[in-house]
């Protein structure tokens, strides 16, 4: 079992303190992410886009099917936090239907603020739930996508489990989440970055110190690779798969119903 990390008390429920966690930090949420990646995790989302664009969109075998079916293909976003990559799979594949959900009421405000800009309400739909207790049928998306999310459920393989239930057979699903680089260079830069200078700029720029320290032990405790593979076995998918980028600092995981 992968060590259990929570942001503020060990003793009290994960699912509470990451939604409290995320409500107090939203304002500085998109900012932060921007500044803390270089801008690189916009890119990283562009290419899980893509990925997903290559499966569900409209000449794929994917899009076709739903297409044949009279269906728009559906996309559920977890852990959509402000939207960022929902808003992404919207402008990028414009025939689907994407929903979004999230844990935190904070995240989800500026994530409906952002839809509302974009002129995106009619195609993206945002609502409030628990990853665990998804309030879907069984089998009603094609897609399902989480970015920098996993990590933060309060139980792992309940989570994918439910995310495998609500996919259709063959429906995909895409993880992307943070790892640890192979290479010992770049892996002890990426150490010291995570462990000291990430905390202390997201503290002072946020005021919430011990959501970054969390976030860097989130990170190194998290199953990532190989054992991340099992677990999206053992939860029930058929097929499992894994892509590192820039360097190893971040995986992008795939499977299949």
């Amino acid at each position: 079992m992968p060590q259990e990390i929570k942001p503020y008390d060990q003793q009290a429920e994960k699912g509470d303190q990451v939604r409290t966690m995320f409500d107090r930090i939203a304002l500085r949420y998109d900012l932060l992410n921007h500044l803390l990646s270089m801008g690189v995790d916009r890119s990283w989302r562009r290419r899980t886009v893509q990925r997903v664009k290559a499966v569900v969109g409209e000449d794929t075998e994917g899009g076709l099917w739903a297409k044949e079916n009279g269906l728009s293909p559906k996309i559920l976003d977890v852990a959509t936090g402000t939207g960022d990559l929902a808003l992404m799979l919207a402008r990028a594949i414009p025939e689907a239907r994407i929903t979004g959900v999230d844990l935190s009421s904070g995240m989800l405000k500026i994530a409906t603020r952002k839809v509302a800009c974009g002129n995106l309400g009619g195609r993206i739909a945002l609502c409030k739930a628990d990853v665990t207790a998804l309030p879907f049928s069984d089998g009603g998306f094609d897609a399902v996508t989480v970015a920098f999310g996993v990590r933060n459920f309060e139980q792992i393989g309940a989570g994918l489990a439910e995310m495998a239930r609500v996919l259709r057979p063959d429906g995909k699903l895409y993880v992307l989440e943070f790892s640890m680089p192979a290479n010992k260079v770049i892996g002890s830069l990426y150490a010291f970055y995570f462990r000291k200078m990430l905390p202390w700029i997201g503290g002072v720029i946020s005021g919430e110190r011990q959501a970054y320290r969390y976030l860097q032990r989130s990170v190194e405790a998290f199953p990532y690779g190989d054992r991340f593979e099992r677990m999206l076995l053992d939860a029930g998918f058929s097929q499992a798969g894994q892509a590192r980028w820039t360097s190893g600092l971040v995986t992008l995981y795939t499977a299949t119903k």
